[in-house]
């Protein structure tokens, strides 16, 4: 499936109505929500990392890219995936590793090791990478300022605008502020000129209800995996008690 058909889920949505992205970790997963008629889908890194054996951001990056080529090749609609903060690779080499796995779309985060990075150098490399790609990849750029923190006296909702406008600017899609408030949403979304794309967590709001705060799309980390794996450890002590 080509990148232009998923760039185009993101445009003309009605509020309440987000391009909701299943995040599958195998290929397996990835055909039991593509056969439910999810249009496209999301790699979490974490949960590709879990299935791969490695703790979240320890999956070395061959094994990262031969992951989401299985998993593209296993369905039949568009694949974005979860390529970390990059593996230190430069632009040329990333988009390349990304396009010849199949993908059409990437997230790219802008902390390494829990710490920000600075805002300029991650909108100066998305737009390195966004002439790259051209138009053959949707780039989702991830705000970590929830997640990593901001420097003290720092407004973590300024803070995480101001980067978001950057990334923007610099050829970003979409951006992420994964694990913004929901009650922050209507603004993140009244101020930044891109698609919003928002965490869902089981407990949190439904993807309709952060549609109607703001998000244009939703995607859910490595909740589904877990859930998954929640289920199979279920059936294993089942099986134990027997």
């Amino acid at each position: 499936m080509t990148v232009s058909v998923f760039r185009d889920l993101h445009h003309g949505r009605a509020p309440g109505d987000p391009l909701v992205l299943p995040g599958p970790w195998d290929a397996a997963s990835a055909r039991v929500f593509a056969d439910a008629g999810f249009p496209a889908l999301a790699t979490p890194s974490a949960g590709v990392a879990a299935s791969l054996g490695y703790e979240d951001g320890a999956t070395p990056a061959a094994e990262m890219f031969a992951a989401v080529a299985r998993i593209v090749r296993a369905v039949p609609v568009p694949v974005s995936a979860d390529i970390e903060a990059g593996y230190g690779l430069p632009p040329k080499e990333l988009v390349e590793r990304l396009l010849d796995t199949g993908a059409v779309g990437c997230n790219l985060e802008d902390s390494a090791d829990g710490v920000l990075k600075d805002p300029q150098r991650q909108a100066d490399r998305l737009a390195e990478v966004r002439a790259v790609a051209g138009d053959q990849l949707f780039v989702n750029a991830r705000v970590d300022t929830y997640v990593s923190g901001v420097p003290d006296g720092t407004d973590p909702e300024t803070e995480t605008i101001a980067r978001a406008r950057l990334y923007a600017a610099a050829g970003a899609d979409c951006v992420y502020p994964i694990a913004a408030p929901p009650e922050c949403l209507p603004r993140l979304a009244a101020a930044i000129p891109a698609p919003l794309n928002v965490f869902a967590l089981p407990d949190g709001p439904t993807p309709r209800r952060l549609g109607e705060l703001g998000a244009t799309r939703i995607t859910f980390g490595p909740g589904l995996q877990r859930q998954a794996m929640a289920a199979v450890r279920r059936i294993a002590d089942r099986l134990h008690a027997l």
